[in-house]
């Protein structure tokens, strides 16, 4: 288990450090969260979608040994893995791990690979939340690349963020909107997923994602026709989120 770096419990230092980062940047955020032993052993999760560059890139300047986790559901887009492959190369990024579900375990699960075309939930627990908790295991807090503007259930996205009692999570891009990425991503001439000019603005596994039409929310184009919003790999009270498009309204 992740060591106690405090008395307090994490979310009374969650609740501390959003105040005295209130006004800052997503840069001195991230740095903190890096160099920072209070916050102890950090690893950045990232999907290598649509707007993971802008984080990987912020991640290779400060500190590029940091810890990359990358979910592999064998479902992904062969242009995602391509990318990925793209990324960690032209970045230098010195530890990307990728991380899969156990094979034994997804043969008794999803035996004939249809399980998320009945139970996107449990296909996700499988694929992603189970694989992601066990390679968070040894780490005290994690990144991630969630911004406010992506959707009505990540409108109160703050900095840091209580995961239960077990880890504090870490927003840079919080307060980021779609312009501040695209400026971002121009400015220091990133490779963009070849997915994004299709009309990919949110990327995860193959089979649960359709492109999105003008005006349209960016993650409308995730598991389309359903009532599902969030994979579950982003936990409030040590609890995986499945955030549903009626309880977001």
């Amino acid at each position: 288990m992740p060591r106690d770096l405090h008395s307090g419990p994490v979310a009374e230092r969650v609740a501390a450090l959003n105040a005295r980062y209130k006004h800052h940047s997503a840069t001195a955020v991230l740095e903190h969260a890096l160099r920072d032993d209070d916050l102890g052993s950090v690893a950045l999760v990232s999907s290598f979608g649509a707007e993971s560059v802008v984080l990987l890139h912020l991640v290779s300047v400060i500190s590029p040994e940091t810890p990359v986790l990358f979910i592999d559901t064998r479902m992904l887009f062969a242009e995602t893995l391509e990318y990925q492959r793209q990324l960690a190369q032209t970045l230098h990024l010195c530890d990307v791990r990728t991380i899969r579900a156990a094979q034994p375990r997804v043969a008794f699960e999803d035996p004939d690979g249809t399980l998320h075309q009945f139970n996107t939930d449990a296909c996700c627990a499988v694929r992603k939340v189970e694989p992601l908790e066990r390679a968070l295991s040894g780490f005290d807090g994690w990144i991630t690349g969630r911004k406010r503007y992506q959707s009505n259930t990540r409108g109160t996205v703050e900095f840091f963020e209580a995961e239960g009692d077990t880890r504090i999570k870490v927003n840079p891009l919080a307060h980021w909107g779609r312009e501040d990425l695209e400026e971002y991503i121009v400015n220091n001439r990133l490779p963009r997923h070849p997915l994004v000019a299709k009309g990919y603005p949110s990327i995860g596994c193959a089979p649960c994602t359709s492109p999105v039409k003008p005006g349209e929310d960016p993650r409308a184009g995730r598991w389309r026709g359903t009532q599902k919003t969030e994979c579950g790999i982003h936990f409030i009270d040590g609890k995986p989120v499945r955030i549903t498009k009626d309880t977001a309204a």
